[in-house]
């Protein structure tokens, strides 16, 4: 049976790349089935790099390949802010998710709208010999002032697609998987895997 450790504790990640990987036939592990409870500090200069400390961590403690991602919302009237450290852009200790999308509103106050951005993901998919693949993906649209659509997580309330005239929380989870960011990068990793496993 062919296995692969989704390498991330978030419970919104793991639902998409199931999803996403839905139709491979691959066993997708999580690290709460092999009970690790690992935290990979994500300090690196790249999401790319990020995104290798994670897979790699996770690859090593369990002997399976892993797949690891890294993400980021980056805005134009921020100079690409949050960037990297869009899980930790609010100042607030033990912020949240919400928490982090009222900061990032009240950081864009004073700038014209539209508020562009796009969001960036990199996925990495680490053998436990350490060998690297790595894949990418971006989505374009706007930041909104007003929240909309209670699904997804993170910035999804206030990402708005123009061309389908939606935020990311109004998607459901089949059209989030053919246009995020996310999905487009894990998409873009299915060959690589069909190849490693053979499915």
């Amino acid at each position: 049976m062919q296995k692969l450790l989704l390498a991330t504790n978030n419970k919104g990640k793991v639902a998409e790349i199931k999803a996403l990987l839905a139709g491979t036939g691959l066993t997708l592990l999580t690290p709460a089935d092999l009970g690790l409870a690992l935290e990979v500090a994500e300090d690196g200069l790249t999401y790319a790099e990020n995104a290798t400390k994670k897979a790699t961590a996770f690859s090593q403690a369990s002997g399976y390949t892993a797949l690891g991602d890294d993400s980021g919302l980056e805005v134009d009237a921020l100079n690409g802010q949050p960037g990297l450290h869009s899980h930790r852009f609010s100042p607030m200790p033990g912020a949240t998710d919400a928490d982090r999308r009222v900061y990032l509103l009240e950081k864009l106050q004073g700038a014209q709208r539209p508020w562009t951005a796009h969001f960036h993901a990199t996925v990495a998919v680490v053998l436990p010999s350490g060998k690297t693949h790595l894949t990418s993906g971006q989505c374009d649209g706007e930041i909104i002032p007003e929240e909309r659509g209670s699904n997804g997580f993170g910035y999804d309330p206030i990402f708005f697609i123009p061309g389908i005239g939606h935020t990311m929380a109004e998607l459901e989870m089949d059209e989030k998987n053919t246009l995020s960011h996310r999905a487009l990068a894990v998409q873009n990793a299915i060959p690589i895997l069909k190849e490693l496993f053979g499915f």
